[in-house]
């Protein structure tokens, strides 16, 4: 109920009225004046008036299902959230669920993480109150060679939710990084339970750097947050919702044709090195060559002095020549 009366109070510009509440929901005021004493100590700043009924006045930066589910309009994304103060990973638990047949669209998202994971094994910073830690478990009618495009279908859409909300110049460092001016403030970890010709589950991990004021010196130059490149605290909620949104939109294109043809020219715009020299690792034998976009299968094109080349997502790295871009 108290997700409902949220979504209530946002949506009326004026006062709600207790009774109002009482026969929507069928219980007495009392009921109802638990529930906002309740949301008050979530630290939601609501007004009570005698005679008027309630108005929110605030919102502040706060993480829950009951705030998830009271601005929720996407579709079909979120139609099961789960929510952690504290978990392991919220890669781990979406793949636990997939085991226990949670619906294509289920949603975790926790506060913080301690065992949070990026490419490669890579360990993931996730503390408390600062970022947005969440993972998206789908369960797509697709081939398993056409999973690894969804993690530039949900670069994409971070991007653009970053950019709607933060107002900041987002670009994408090939294939998943979301840098603003050269550095990196979102990861992204794909992760597939599969067969040979079908796939059980996707899971995707959006580990995003909302709040920080500072990173450790090993990391700090490649490294930032949102509020590091803006100067402003924006509502973690809000930026979730909106980026599930633009990804309802880009899945869209790329379940049509089950590659990225409708979204190449968009991605191309956005990334980072385009026209720049970069670095490929690869572990037989590195080499440099020019960045020019992506193919409709969501390969980097790098033109090298003997012959152009075409680099696939999670088989190697991608580096500018002099640092991180």
């Amino acid at each position: 109920m108290k997700a409902e009366i949220l979504t209530i109070l946002k949506e009326t510009d004026g006062y709600v009225s207790g009774q109002e509440l009482c026969e929507k929901f069928g219980v007495s005021r009392t009921a109802v004046w638990k529930a906002m004493n309740q949301l008050k100590k979530e630290g939601y700043e609501i007004e009570s008036v005698q005679n008027k009924g309630y108005h929110l006045t605030k919102t502040p930066d706060i993480l829950s299902k009951n705030e998830l589910v009271s601005i929720r309009k996407t579709k079909w994304v979120g139609n099961e959230i789960y929510y952690y103060d504290v978990t392991d990973s919220t890669n781990t638990q979406a793949k636990s669920l997939g085991e226990k047949e949670a619906p294509d669209g289920t949603l975790v998202v926790a506060d913080k993480q301690e065992n949070g994971r990026g490419r490669r094994g890579r360990s993931f910073e996730s503390p408390a109150a600062t970022g947005i830690f969440m993972t998206l478990l789908l369960k797509p009618e697709i081939e398993p060679g056409n999973a690894s495009m969804l993690t530039l279908v949900t670069a994409m859409a971070v991007a653009k939710g970053i950019q709607k909300i933060a107002d900041l110049p987002v670009q994408i460092k090939w294939p998943n990084d979301i840098v603003i001016h050269g550095k990196k403030v979102c990861g992204i970890l794909t992760e597939m339970s599969a067969q040979m010709d079908y796939v059980n589950y996707i899971v995707i991990g959006v580990g995003i750097n909302v709040h920080n004021e500072e990173f450790p010196e090993e990391i700090k130059d490649i490294a930032t947050s949102i509020y590091l490149e803006s100067g402003k605290h924006i509502n973690r909620a809000m930026l979730i919702e909106t980026i599930w949104e633009e990804f309802e939109y880009y899945y869209d294109l790329y379940i049509e044709t089950q590659d990225l043809s409708k979204i190449v020219k968009e991605y191309d715009s956005y990334l980072v090195n385009r026209n720049e020299k970069v670095r490929v690792l690869d572990p037989k034998e590195p080499y440099e060559g020019k960045a020019m976009g992506i193919t409709e299968r969501g390969e980097l094109i790098v033109d090298t002095w003997e012959a152009r080349r075409l680099v696939s997502a999670g088989e190697v790295s991608v580096r500018g020549v002099y640092g991180y871009v």
